[in-house]
């Protein structure tokens, strides 16, 4: 028996139905909805944390009053900032966070580079490890243990210091209370705090490094130090110029709690910087107008550092973060 087909007819003037448009969009959100689930939460938090409290940076431009609340206090516009600029310490404070940052930059930067390599090196397993924990563990001190060990040690009385200089018969010296040695104990001790973590990733770096390189230098007679100069810091580079970066856009934004816990009325003319000053003025004087316009001012000057920053690298090694 012959197979009849049926083929369907539509209605005289009626056209066909055009075809159900696929949402490739909540395509895509299904098929990878993993990865947003992942990224979901985190981007929460910068939102909630870093984006929403912008909002209060208005205060900055008015005379702000807790009880009327941001929208209700009265508009001032520029005033504090022409305060803070005609303020009489306020430039004595910028010049010591610049001096204090850069000091730790030119210092504290190149350190980790440098234990990186070495440990590259290190053929010993055992001493590797041991040697990347007794680096590593400081940072796990918590900043007022720190501080502490610091007057502890640093102590005109009792310090191991003072100790020393007794028995060499020299005379004790209070450290912490000379202005002058107030940034070198500051940046040194964060070298010896930071140093073990800020390897890490150098040596994530240093590992994906291709063996083949190694074993072409090793044929053609090159040293270790050859190799740390031809093979281990060009395969860094890239690492290195994007924490530059990084570095240089926070070059204001010097920590407040080791700065403020080492601070005494003897070293305050070079310890006092703008994150302290923002304390004093904002929280213990409830000058919160004022303490925001120094904020804005601060997060500006980081801004266009880094802006500048990124520009000039992108431009000279074609590595940058946008």
């Amino acid at each position: 028996m012959a197979r009849m087909s049926k083929v369907m007819t539509l209605p005289a003037g009626a056209s066909a139905p055009p075809n159900k448009p696929v949402n490739r969009t909540k395509k895509k959100l299904m098929r990878h909805w993993q990865f947003y689930l992942l990224i979901f939460f985190p981007l929460l938090y910068i939102i909630l944390f870093k984006y929403v409290p912008m909002f209060g940076v208005l205060i900055a431009f008015k005379e702000y009053n807790v009880v009327q609340g941001i929208f209700g206090s009265p508009w001032i516009g520029f005033d504090y900032f022409s305060q803070l600029f005609e303020a009489p310490f306020f430039w004595q404070y910028v010049r010591n966070t610049l001096e204090i940052s850069l000091y730790g930059l030119l210092v504290g930067f190149p350190a980790p580079i440098l234990l990186a390599l070495a440990l590259n090196e290190i053929r010993n397993g055992r001493f590797k490890k041991t040697v990347q924990m007794v680096t590593y563990a400081p940072y796990f001190i918590s900043t007022v243990v720190i501080v502490s060990i610091l007057i502890v040690n640093l102590s005109p009385n009792t310090g191991l210091m003072s100790n020393l200089y007794r028995a060499l018969g020299l005379e004790t010296v209070d450290f912490l209370g000379i202005p002058g040695l107030f940034k070198s104990i500051y940046v040194w001790s964060d070298v010896w705090q930071f140093t073990g973590y800020g390897a890490i990733i150098y040596i994530a770096a240093l590992a994906g490094v291709n063996p083949d390189l190694y074993e072409a230098a090793r044929v053609d007679g090159a040293t270790r130090l050859q190799k740390i100069i031809h093979i281990d810091i060009p395969s860094l580079v890239p690492v290195i110029v994007i924490l530059l970066i990084l570095n240089l856009g926070n070059l204001m934004s010097l920590g407040f709690e080791k700065i403020y816990l080492m601070q005494n009325p003897l070293n305050q003319n070079t310890s006092e910087v703008i994150s302290t000053y923002v304390y004093k003025v904002g929280l213990l004087g409830a000058n919160f107008s004022f303490s925001a316009a120094i904020g804005l001012f601060n997060s500006l000057i980081n801004f266009i550092l880094l802006v500048i920053v990124n520009y000039v690298s992108r431009r000279v090694s074609s590595t940058s973060l946008w």
